[in-house]
C-alpha cells in the first residue's frame, strides 16, 4: 500500500491549485473577449467572477506556501492559520461576486440587449468543460481541506454560472427570450451564496476557536474520565489551529491512590486522544482533587481581572 506524506499532498495541492490558477485566467480571457465580441453580457459578468475566481485561487495556492513556514518566537504555532484567513477572504469574495451578479441581472431586466447566442454558447461551453475539469482535480482534497473546499466552491460556481450561460443561449437561440439571463443570474447568484455561507461559517468557527464540527465534547470528556486513576476533568478546552490540526488543555484530576502513575495516565489520556480524534496537540495538567473549581468549562479571565486560579 502507497503511503503519502503530508508534503507529498501539499506538493500535489500546490500543482493543482497552480493548473487551476492558469486555466481560470484562460477562461477569464475568453470570456472577457467573447462578451464584447458577442455582445453578450452573461458573459462578461461571468469573466468578472471568474476573475475574482483567479484571485481567490491565487489566495489559496499563497496560503499553503505561507501555512508551511516554520513557527518563530512571535508565531509559535507557525503560519497555519493563514489558511483559515484565506479560506474567510474567499467566502467573502463570493458573497460579492453574488451581488454583482444580483446587479447585473437587474440591469439586464431592465434593458435586455441583442446577444449572438451561437458565439456565447461556443465560449460558455469551453469554460464549462475546463471547470469542470479543474473542479474533479480538487475535489478529493476539498472534502478534508478547508482552504482547497472554498478554492473547489469558487470553481463549482464558476461551472454553474457556464451552465446557467449555457441555458441562456439556447433559450435565446430559439426565442430570443433576452430577459431569461435574469433568472439564470439570480439562480447562479443564489447557489454561490450558499457555498460562501457555509465557508465562511467553517473559518469563523475556527478563528473563534469553536469545537472541530467531527468531534464531540461530551464524548471526550466521558474517555477522558473513563481512564484508570483520573478522578475528573476540569478547564477542558477543544479548538482547531486550521482546518485538520485539533489541540486540546485541560485540569486532570489524578486520585492519590494512583498518584505514582501520573505519567502512565496523562500518557494513556493521550493516545486514547490520537487515536479516537485525532487530537495530537495536547496540554494537560494533572492535578489534585482539591480544586477550588470542577467545572468542565471555565471562563478564562482578562489580563486586568484576578486571576482565578
Amino acid at each position: 500500500m502507497e503511503v503519502h506524506t503530508h508534503q507529498d499532498v501539499d506538493r500535489a495541492v500546490k500543482g493543482r491549485l497552480t493548473l487551476a490558477v492558469v486555466f481560470a485566467g484562460v477562461i477569464f480571457f475568453a470570456e472577457l473577449v467573447g462578451g464584447f465580441l458577442f455582445n453578450s453580457l452573461a458573459l462578461l459578468s461571468d469573466a468578472a467572477h471568474v476573475f475574482m475566481d483567479v484571485f481567490a485561487l491565487g489566495l489559496s495556492l499563497f496560503a499553503i506556501h505561507i501555512a508551511a513556514l516554520p513557527p518563530t518566537e512571535k508565531r509559535t504555532f507557525g503560519f497555519h492559520r493563514a489558511e483559515v484567513l484565506v479560506s474567510l477572504l474567499n467566502g467573502l469574495t463570493l458573497l460579492l461576486v453574488s451581488l454583482f451578479i444580483f446587479y447585473k441581472a437587474y440591469t439586464r431586466f431592465i434593458e435586455p440587449q441583442e446577444v449572438e447566442s451561437v458565439g456565447m454558447l461556443a465560449v460558455a461551453a469551453v469554460g464549462l468543460v475546463v471547470n469542470v475539469v479543474v473542479a474533479l482535480w480538487l475535489s478529493g482534497y476539498a472534502r478534508h481541506d478547508l482552504n482547497v473546499k472554498s478554492a473547489y466552491f469558487h470553481v463549482m460556481g464558476d461551472a454553474v454560472a457556464s451552465v446557467g450561460v449555457i441555458v441562456a443561449g439556447v433559450i435565446i437561440y430559439y426565442t430570443a427570450w433576452y430577459k431569461v439571463d435574469t433568472i439564470i443570474s439570480v439562480f447562479i447568484g443564489m447557489i454561490i451564496i450558499a457555498g460562501a455561507v457555509r465557508i465562511i461559517d467553517e473559518a469563523t468557527h475556527i478563528l473563534l476557536e469553536g469545537v472541530p464540527r467531527d468531534i464531540d465534547l461530551n464524548e471526550v470528556l466521558e474517555g477522558m474520565k473513563s481512564t484508570e486513576g483520573v478522578s475528573g476533568i476540569h478547564s477542558l478546552h477543544i479548538w482547531s489551529i486550521c482546518h485538520n490540526i485539533y489541540a486540546l488543555s485541560a485540569h486532570v484530576d489524578i486520585d492519590p491512590a494512583h498518584g505514582a502513575k501520573q505519567g502512565e495516565i496523562l500518557h494513556t489520556i493521550n493516545e486514547r486522544l490520537a487515536d479516537d480524534h485525532h487530537i495530537f496537540y495536547t496540554t494537560l495538567q494533572a492535578e489534585c482533587t482539591s480544586c477550588e473549581s470542577e467545572d468542565v468549562l471555565r471562563d478564562i479571565a482578562h489580563k486586568e481581572r484576578k486571576h482565578l486560579h
